[in-house]
């Protein structure tokens, strides 16, 4: 997942809404306060935490780690009770990938210990490979004229890509986390982009043009290709990708990152002519024999003879990058709505509206899972071919912005929730949840849900070190989970769901008019 922040400006709010909404709203506090002791004195969180990061692995979708994490869950929630607990597909997605053996080394005047990961979907080495390195900055790749230039440069070289001629990184005195202050809650920032459509073909264009340089590389002769970002620092390093899971992507030459540090190392050498060769082996493994994608759902059922039809929804995504176990993005999201229906479940609350929970996969790659999901099931907002269950699905809660605990929810523009929101968070004023913003939010899997009209909420969380420190990171990891934040978000979640599950009416949707979103490569 990628953040993104929208402000909701468009002329979409539901008329004649008033405070009268959050007068008439009666929450079940009594419930709420089960939910909250049960949490506090019975948690199931470090388990599931640790059954879907450490004992899975990395979770790239269709990859073995996937389905690790996928079955467990699955097996898991048949055990607590769940009904209809299973493997849904949802269409084509492409090839699982995952990485057998990998190292990394540059060799100069001595032996250089490298920290380094292959890129998902890199193709293998056929063993080590040793071979000078050839600089090039990013903006080279995708410049026809420098490629045709220096063609020749390029044979039996291993390319060194660089975002940055820095030689070292700049003082950083600021903390890795933070949480929001009141005060910037107030102030949650918004923009007005350009619509999903003008940002994904320009991101097609660019996936086009990096593709075509990649492919030079490997005709011209090139043997491998490193990447160095100069952004991230102390070891941490983005490790994902674009295209490689499509069934017929093209195969370039193998591809792997190299810390920051590292990086500016070899840069050093280079610009002092001291010739450098790095010696990179990877032996990676593609899975090809079932190409579809699935998404893991359960459902408590309702109990109310009427409403039992209709639906509640909650999810987050189960996929994750390869270089790490996914514990942030987005492990905490599927940890607490697991948690939140095993709380529900195990209290015998009763909903009255059937409870279904998704775990999504191809989150990563354009919301691939939940906006399949949505098309089979709810119709296809854009065409405005709506099925009929569209009209029966009250709300979709997703979580998706790290481990950090809940502080509210983004509305999504829609203002006749916003008291009701406001009603149903005030017994958690208390644990730091009070703002419920019009400001819209995406990069994640509830614009899937909006998209087709039906109302899909994001909650708003804690930062904590999600940008800095582990999102799409090698640090991804079980230790930057944060277990308290996890617990209060899991309450939070439970009790949302439970009241969605037992209001007389399904939650007030808005009017979308000429509404623009942004998609951002997640």
């Amino acid at each position: 997942m990628k953040k993104f922040v929208l402000l909701f400006t468009c002329s979409s709010l539901l008329y004649g809404v008033t405070q009268a909404l959050a007068q008439q709203e009666m929450v079940d506090t009594a419930a709420f306060r089960m939910i909250r002791n049960a949490e506090m004195n019975n948690s199931h969180i470090p388990e599931i935490a640790y059954n879907l990061t450490d004992a899975s692995g990395p979770r790239l979708t269709n990859s073995p780690g996937f389905f690790r994490a996928a079955n467990w869950a699955v097996a898991t929630m048949k055990k607590w009770g769940l009904a209809n607990a299973a493997l849904e597909p949802w269409g084509e997605y492409g090839r699982g990938w995952d990485v057998q053996d990998f190292s990394l080394s540059v060799e100069s005047a001595y032996h250089n210990y490298i920290i380094g990961y292959p890129m998902p979907w890199a193709a293998s080495t056929n063993g080590a490979v040793r071979a000078p390195l050839y600089k090039m900055l990013n903006s080279d790749l995708t410049d026809p004229s420098f490629m045709a230039k220096h063609k020749d440069d390029f044979k039996n070289r291993i390319i060194f890509i660089t975002d940055t001629t820095s030689r070292h990184h700049m003082d950083d005195l600021k903390p890795f986390a933070h949480r929001f202050s009141d005060s910037e809650l107030v102030k949650l920032p918004g923009e007005y982009m350009f619509t999903r459509k003008e940002v994904e073909d320009e991101f097609i264009k660019s996936e086009s043009l990096i593709d075509a340089g990649l492919a030079k590389l490997k005709t011209y002769g090139a043997v491998g290709v490193l990447y160095a970002s100069g952004y991230m620092r102390d070891g941490t390093m983005y490790v994902d990708g674009i295209g490689g899971y499509k069934t017929h992507a093209p195969e370039f030459a193998p591809e792997a990152y190299v810390s920051s540090e590292d990086g500016f190392k070899i840069n050093r050498l280079l610009a002092h002519g001291q010739p450098v060769e790095a010696v990179l082996n990877i032996k990676a493994k593609f899975y090809s024999e079932d190409t579809k994608g699935y998404n893991v759902v359960a459902e408590i059922p309702g109990t109310d003879p009427t409403l039992k039809a209709q639906l509640v929804m909650l999810g987050g995504h189960l996929d994750s990058w390869a270089a790490a176990t996914g514990a942030t993005d987005n492990g905490a999201g599927c940890i607490v709505m697991m948690e939140a229906v095993r709380l529900l479940d195990s209290l015998h609350l009763k909903p009255k509206r059937t409870i279904r929970i998704a775990l999504w996969s191809g989150e990563e790659e354009g919301l691939l899972g939940s906006k399949n999901y949505v098309k089979n099931h709810f119709g296809d907002g854009e065409t405005g071919l709506l099925k009929l269950d569209q009209a029966n699905l009250s709300a979709y809660f997703n979580l998706d912005y790290g481990t950090g605990k809940i502080r509210g929810v983004y509305t999504q523009g829609n203002a006749a929730v916003k008291p009701i929101f406001e009603e149903w968070l005030k017994p958690f004023n208390d644990l730091g949840a009070k703002t419920v913003t019009l400001s819209s939010t995406g990069g994640t899997d509830h614009l899937s849900f909006d998209w087709a009209g039906i109302p899909g909420f994001q909650f708003i969380q804690d930062p904590l070190d999600y940008d800095t420190k582990t999102h799409h990171t090698n640090m991804d990891t079980y230790d930057y989970l944060r277990i308290d934040d996890l617990k209060q978000a899991a309450i939070i979640v439970a009790s949302f769901v439970y009241q969605a599950s037992i209001r007389p009416e399904l939650l007030p949707r808005k009017k979308m008019v000429n509404e623009k979103f942004v998609f951002d490569g997640f």
